[in-house]
């Protein structure tokens, strides 16, 4: 499509620097229309599926944001102000995808990077005879009982609570009274 070429009583009325505006918006959706659809392309299925998953949620979040932007375009080539418009909480639910995979990516380099320092033997290691770094204890070493009974003593505990003293036979929170008066004897 050539912009601005015909007669020339046309160019008269428009400005050369809108008609050079026009020219270079044209120039940029032939470029953004074969960037898309090269870049669509690429976003089948099976190529989705062999990327990892932080990769594949940005190439997603790529597509929604520039379907999303070209729309809010052409509402605007309309005349259709897109802050007035229900694209507006996409956009900005867009934003809030984008901060959230911002965070992640930059979480995965981390851990990356302690990983390689890991490997490498270069992270420092923390010394656990320091006191400093240790927690402090609620009771003493001494004074600790070991887990085992503390289990045990918890599971004793429970079981009377739950079963009673047992005196009837009977398991479980409600046991007959020992009243002599209220047993039935049933033939």
């Amino acid at each position: 499509m050539e912009i601005g070429s015909g007669s020339g009583s046309s160019n008269k009325a428009i400005p050369e620097s809108v008609m050079e505006a026009v020219r270079r918006t044209s120039g940029n959706m032939d470029e953004v229309k074969a960037n898309l659809e090269e870049f669509l392309s690429y976003c089948n299925t099976e190529t989705l599926s062999r990327m990892e998953p932080l990769e594949r949620a940005q190439a997603l979040f790529l597509v929604a944001k520039a379907t999303t932007t070209l729309f809010a375009l052409r509402l605007r080539c309309k005349g259709i102000d897109p802050d007035d418009h229900p694209v507006k909480k996409e956009l900005e639910r867009l934003d809030l995808y984008q901060e959230k995979l911002q965070r992640s990516m930059d979480l995965h380099k981390e851990q990356r990077k302690s990983m390689r320092e890991i490997s490498r033997g270069g992270s420092p290691r923390i010394k656990y005879s320091d006191r400093s770094l240790q927690k402090k204890r609620k009771y003493q070493a001494s004074e600790k009982q070991s887990v085992r009974a503390a289990a045990q003593e918890f599971l004793e505990k429970a079981a009377r609570e739950l079963l009673g003293d047992n005196k009837n036979g009977v398991k479980g929170p409600l046991q007959p009274e020992d009243s002599d008066d209220d047993v039935i004897i049933l033939d």
